[in-house]
């Protein structure tokens, strides 16, 4: 499948990227079921409660609408999460919405959560549930453009999913949605976890719940996202969403349109934001890295910032579905070389990194 889909990318990328992606998501979804790939024990993954048959997830936004989360899994992803999903259908940013940075290996989108609600995903992944197919998928929650209680959408969210997710996400960092990082100060955060740990405990106890956080957060406002983050006890960290800033040295044409940036050039930042977050969590919970992953060296050097998982979107547009197992036969291969173990592997250089210069 992986194959079939790479040889089709040199078409896909003369079109419109939200044409070509809408086509890739009708392609996966027309293939017949295919049983997830048998991993090396090396790559096992307990984190959240859960275990995770290696460490590289599918990142919200490829599969907005649940529709293929199980064509992902038997690509070889060790988990997918789906959406964001918002309570009520809404269209989302006008188009053209989504860019290709060619030159830079790269991606902006400013989408603006474009969601069918909760229903249509709901139904999805209840008939998954129902069939009783294997794979972890988690929910990535978020709130409509125009709701008065934002917090009450992501209640909403987790309330709509219980019984169906994997784990949740609560994304509260998309830069493309007037005011939702407003979400990360630190009363704001902790009156919405508040609220979305009460909603999660009373539908769904036991079912994870994470939170996914900007890489253009000020230190010290990193400081009290982890501090709250810390105190609610919620059980994990994702690191990062796409940025607004433009690093220096960008060569495409796009590289001025407004929206989040994504892939190679969201490296450097968001893996010194995972380092830090990793320093400041101090174990309390585990983290998933994000952001710029397009190679095994880049997998790697996320999971020795801290990351226990990890998780790719924009690099599949540049290097299709086959990066999924080219990262993992590399972990295999170092782990084997070094007779090492991912857990070992975890945050190893992560204090280094915080002593670098900040990139850009």
């Amino acid at each position: 499948m992986s194959r079939l889909l790479d040889l089709a990318l040199p078409f896909a990328r003369l079109m419109d990227p939200e044409t070509a992606h809408g086509l890739s998501i009708r392609a996966l979804a027309c293939l017949p079921p295919r049983a997830a790939p048998v991993d090396d024990s090396r790559l096992k993954v307990s984190a959240f409660g859960l275990t995770f048959p290696n460490p590289v997830g599918l990142a919200a936004g490829f599969d907005k609408e649940a529709e293929v989360p199980d064509a992902m899994l038997g690509a070889g992803f060790g988990f997918v999460e789906v959406g964001t999903i918002t309570p009520r259908p809404q269209p989302g940013n006008p188009r053209p919405r989504n860019f290709r940075l060619v030159e830079d290996r790269a991606v902006i989108n400013r989408y603006g959560f474009n969601s069918g609600g909760h229903g249509p995903a709901l139904a999805r992944l209840s008939a998954r549930t129902k069939r009783r197919a294997p794979g972890i998928v988690g929910v990535n929650v978020g709130a409509n453009k125009d709701s008065t209680d934002r917090a009450a959408d992501y209640v909403a969210g987790i309330r709509a999913f219980a019984g169906v997710a994997g784990y949740f996400t609560a994304n509260v960092s998309s830069p493309n949605t007037p005011g939702l990082r407003d979400l990360q100060e630190e009363r704001a955060l902790d009156e919405l976890l508040a609220r979305v740990i009460a909603a999660r405990d009373e539908a769904a106890p036991g079912v994870p719940l994470l939170l996914k956080i900007a890489p253009d957060l000020a230190l010290p406002h990193l400081d009290g996202v982890v501090a709250v983050a810390r105190r609610r006890r919620i059980d994990g960290l994702i690191v990062s969403n796409t940025t607004i800033s433009r690093p220096p040295g960008l060569r495409s044409p796009h590289k001025s349109e407004t929206g989040g940036l994504s892939g190679r050039p969201l490296f450097a930042l968001s893996t010194r934001m995972l380092a830090e977050t990793y320093v400041r969590a101090e174990g309390a919970f585990p983290l998933i890295g994000v952001g710029g992953i397009d190679s095994p060296a880049a997998a790697r050097a996320k999971i020795e910032a801290g990351a226990s998982l990890i998780q790719l979107y924009s690099a599949l547009v540049y290097e299709g579905l086959g990066l999924v197992e080219r990262i993992k036969q590399g972990l295999v291969a170092e782990l084997a070389r070094e007779n090492t173990t991912l857990a070992a592997l975890t945050g190893r250089k992560a204090a280094v990194k915080v002593a670098e210069p900040f990139p850009g």
